[in-house]
């Protein structure tokens, strides 16, 4: 066979071994990063690599090995939200940083059998841990009870999963947002909640209540939404018909945008009249009209700290920073002090 046989198809070890003018052997070597290998070979087998377009086969590594290097993610069909998109974004990366593949089961829905299904394909690819995007209680119980023997981390969990959790701290984003609304002057604040099935909604709700009780002020009963702008849009209907509200927390930007979207339709004044925070800080949040203030979530942070997580579960190191990341408050010029 010629070299140029070798390159017009895929190319194998022994296909590099060949042009490198080494044992196959040798070039299983250099893949696992032995030290015995001289710098000088493993140019010349890196540069053979390269020549061939080789990429090297993940099922062979496997047996050689015993690891497929591989992490997977489960997520839940809400998975096509902000949020969750730009956590599976970054997990991906950071998975790809740290030198692992990443292997995706997206939930149709949220029965025991559907989720089975999804940790059955992971754990057929020879998963090393799972990263685990699930906005519901429920899909972390039904996760817990199949006593999965692998690591796993999830974005979002009750008190009752806080030992695999690690997320954007909702609860401080919350008390941030409302306390920012509290510094300003406003005195009536209502929070427009994402549905309360969801972890991320009910520790948002949290927030907001025990930020008011902390400075002595009234908490209303929370307007209920279901994270779109439409929702956001009645929510804002059945908030402005009290006008001594002035300050609205919403649980995410899109909710934000259907608030201030009728504030506008029925003649009220943003932030004059009605001053709104929301959450996630999506792409969109600073082009809104006005600008929004919100609380950014670093997502890319969270996709580091997921798989590093994983990792040093994996191979038995220290985890590099653990906890949970920060949100940060975004002022922008949708709040100011109550008229």
């Amino acid at each position: 066979m010629t070299h140029d046989d070798a390159a017009s198809r895929a190319a194998s070890m022994r296909d590099v071994a060949r042009v490198a003018g080494v044992s196959h052997q040798t070039v299983s070597r250099v893949l696992n990063g032995h030290p015995s290998i001289r710098d000088s070979t493993r140019e010349r087998v890196v540069r053979a690599m390269d020549e061939l377009h080789y990429r090297p086969n993940r099922a062979a590594r496997a047996l050689v090995t015993a690891r497929s290097n591989t992490i997977g993610v489960l997520a839940a069909s809400a998975a096509a939200l902000y949020g969750p998109v730009s956590s599976m974004g970054a997990i991906q990366s950071a998975g790809r940083e740290a030198g692992y593949y990443v292997a995706v089961a997206q939930l149709a829905d949220l029965t025991e059998e559907s989720i089975a299904d999804g940790i059955d394909h992971l754990l057929a690819q020879a998963v090393e841990g799972i990263v685990v995007i699930a906005p519901q209680e429920r899909v972390l119980d039904l996760i817990a009870s199949t006593g999965l023997d692998v690591p796993y981390v999830t974005m979002q969990a009750g008190d009752q999963y806080a030992e695999r959790e690690l997320s954007v701290d909702q609860l401080a984003g919350a008390r941030a947002a409302t306390r920012h609304l509290i510094d300003l002057g406003h005195r009536r604040i209502v929070h427009v909640s994402g549905p309360l099935g969801w972890i991320e909604a009910q520790a948002r709700l949290r927030g907001y209540q025990d930020e008011l009780r902390a400075s002595g002020l009234d908490v209303l009963p929370p307007i209920r939404g279901d994270w779109t702008a439409q929702s956001g849009y009645a929510a804002g209907e059945e908030l402005l018909a009290d006008p001594a509200i002035t300050g609205v927390f919403a649980s995410n930007d899109q909710l934000a945008l259907g608030i201030m979207h009728v504030a506008r339709d029925r003649g009220r004044d943003i932030p004059g009249d009605l001053s709104v925070v929301g959450f996630d800080d999506i792409p969109e949040a600073a082009h809104f009209c006005p600008p929004l203030t919100t609380v950014r979530q670093d997502f890319a942070e969270l996709g580091r700290r997921c798989v590093a997580r994983l990792v040093a579960e994996i191979e038995s190191t220290a985890e590099p920073h653990p906890g949970n990341v920060q949100p940060a408050l975004i002022v922008r010029a949708s709040t100011a002090p109550p008229r």
